[in-house]
C-alpha cells in the first residue's frame, strides 16, 4: 500500500474562520457607512418660531430719533460787551420781556452821550435856521403888502381919472399918467408875489436839508439807545431757555450766541433712517412716533440729502396738539414711516438672517414639532418686523426664526 499525505484538519478550520471574519468585517463596514448620522439637538426654550400668514402687510421703515422744537431762537449779541451778570439759567420759562443776562460796554455808553449831543446840536441849528428864514419871509411878505397897497391906490386913481376924462374934467395926459402908474405897480406886485413864493420854496428846501440832518442824528441816537438796551439780553419769543453757553466775565463780540430758546409746545421728530431703507422714504408719507409714553401720528416733511454715519436724517411733523406728558426737546423716540400697503401676500416674522429679495436656507418645523428640516426660502420686500415670502413656504408653515448659524452643516435638527 502507498500512504497518501493529507493536510492537517486544524489549518483548514483556521482558514474558514478567517474568511468568515473578513466577510463579517466588510458587512459591518458597509452597514456603518450607510447608516445616517443622528441629527443635532436644539433646545426648544432657546429658539423662537413663526408661522407664515397671508393678508395685508404694512411696509414700514424704522429709525431712532429725538424730539426737536420747530421754533428755535439763537439769541446773539447785537453789540460787543462783557457778561456782567447771568440772571436766568437753562430750563427757565421766558417771554420777550425776560432779561436773560446783562452785558456792559463803557464805550457804548459814551457813544450814546455823543449821539445825544449831536442830536441836540442839529435840532438847535434847525430852530435857528427856521427863525432866520421866517424873518426873511415876513420881510418879503411885508414888502408885498406895501406894493399891493400902492397898486390898489394907483388903480383907483387911474379909474377916477378915466371917469373925469370922460367928463372933460382932466386932461388925457393926466389920465394916461395915472393908468401907467397903476400898470407899473401891478407888475411890481406880481414880481414881489413871485419873489415871496420862491422864497417860501427856498426856505422849505433849506429846512428839509436841515431836517434830514436832524433825522440822521436822531436815528443814530436811537440806534445807540437800542444798542444800550441790547446789553440787557432778551428773547423775542415765549418758550424755555435751553442753553446759556457763556459765563460771567466772558467777552462777547457781535454775533456771539448768548442763549438758545425754544418753544416746547411745537415739537417735531428727527429720525435717523438707515441709508439702505431711506431710498423709499418720500415727503408726505404717514409716520408714527413712539415717545415711550404714547404714540403720536406724524408726517414726513423733510429728507436730508446727505448721509451721515450710514443714516439719513428725516424730519417728521407731529400731527397733534395733545402731546404725551413726557414730550420735551431732545427726548429719545422711535419712529416708523409707512412706505406702502401690500394686499394678499404671504409673510412671516423677520428671521435673524432674513434679508429682503434674497434666498436663504431656514429650518422648517415638521411633524409634531420635534424636528426641523432645512428649506430654501425666497424672500421679497420687508418691513420693520415682517417680510414677504415669495417661494419655499405655504400658509401655516412654521419656521425657526432664531440664529441657527451653528447648524450650517446640518440638514435636520431635533427639537427637544
Amino acid at each position: 500500500m502507498v500512504d497518501i499525505k493529507r493536510k492537517p484538519q486544524g489549518k483548514i478550520k483556521q482558514y474558514v474562520m478567517y474568511a468568515i471574519g473578513g466577510v463579517a468585517l466588510m458587512g459591518m463596514t458597509w452597514f456603518f457607512m450607510t447608516l445616517e448620522a443622528a441629527p443635532p439637538t436644539v433646545e426648544a426654550a432657546i429658539i423662537w418660531t413663526g408661522k407664515v400668514e397671508q393678508g395685508e402687510l404694512l411696509r414700514q421703515v424704522r429709525g431712532p430719533g429725538t424730539l426737536q422744537p420747530e421754533d428755535v431762537l439763537f439769541v446773539s449779541a447785537r453789540t460787543s460787551g462783557v457778561v456782567d451778570e447771568i440772571i436766568l439759567e437753562a430750563g427757565a420759562n421766558v417771554t420777550p420781556e425776560s432779561v436773560i443776562m446783562v452785558l456792559s460796554n463803557p464805550d457804548l455808553e459814551l457813544s450814546v452821550q455823543q449821539a445825544e449831543w449831536q442830536l441836540s446840536g442839529a435840532e438847535a441849528s434847525y430852530t435857528q435856521l427856521q427863525v432866520t428864514l421866517e424873518q426873511g419871509r415876513l420881510a418879503q411878505q411885508s414888502t408885498l403888502a406895501q406894493v399891493q397897497a400902492l397898486y390898489q391906490q394907483a388903480r383907483l386913481q387911474a379909474d377916477r381919472d378915466a371917469e373925469l376924462y370922460e367928463e372933460q374934467l382932466v386932461s388925457q395926459i393926466q389920465m394916461e399918467i395915472a393908468r401907467s402908474n397903476a400898470d407899473s405897480l401891478r407888475e411890481r406886485f406880481d414880481i414881489e408875489k413871485t419873489r415871496l413864493e420862491n422864497l417860501e420854496a427856498s426856505n422849505a428846501a433849506q429846512l428839509a436839508v436841515q431836517q434830514a440832518q436832524v433825522d440822521q442824528r436822531r436815528a443814530e441816537y436811537q440806534l445807540r439807545l437800542q444798542e444800550i438796551d441790547s446789553l440787557r439780553v432778551r428773547p423775542t419769543i415765549t418758550g424755555v431757555l435751553q442753553a446759556v453757553p457763556v459765563e460771567a466775565g466772558q467777552q462777547a463780540t457781535i454775533g456771539t450766541t448768548l442763549a438758545r430758546v425754544a418753544d416746547p409746545t411745537k415739537l417735531m421728530a428727527e429720525l435717523r433712517i438707515a441709508q439702505t431703507q431711506a431710498g423709499e422714504v418720500r415727503i408726505g408719507q404717514p409716520a408714527m412716533v413712539d415717545t415711550r409714553n404714547g404714540i403720536v401720528p406724524a408726517r414726513v416733511t423733510r429728507i436730508d440729502p446727505a448721509v451721515v454715519q450710514g443714516t439719513v436724517l428725516v424730519d417728521v411733523e407731529l400731527l397733534t396738539d395733545d402731546l404725551p406728558p413726557n414730550a420735551r426737546p431732545d427726548l429719545s423716540v422711535d419712529g416708523r414711516v409707512e412706505i406702502e400697503r401690500l394686499s394678499d401676500v404671504l409673510y412671516v416674522d423677520r428671521p435673524a438672517y432674513g434679508q429682503a429679495n434674497q434666498s436663504v436656507g431656514l429650518f422648517q418645523v415638521i411633524g409634531d414639532g420635534t424636528e426641523a428640516v432645512r428649506t430654501t426660502v425666497r424672500f421679497g420686500a420687508s418691513s420693520v418686523d415682517k417680510i414677504v415670502v415669495e417661494t419655499g413656504l405655504q400658509v401655516g408653515d412654521e419656521i425657526i426664526l432664531s440664529d441657527m448659524s451653528r447648524f450650517d452643516t446640518a440638514n435636520k435638527v431635533r427639537i427637544n
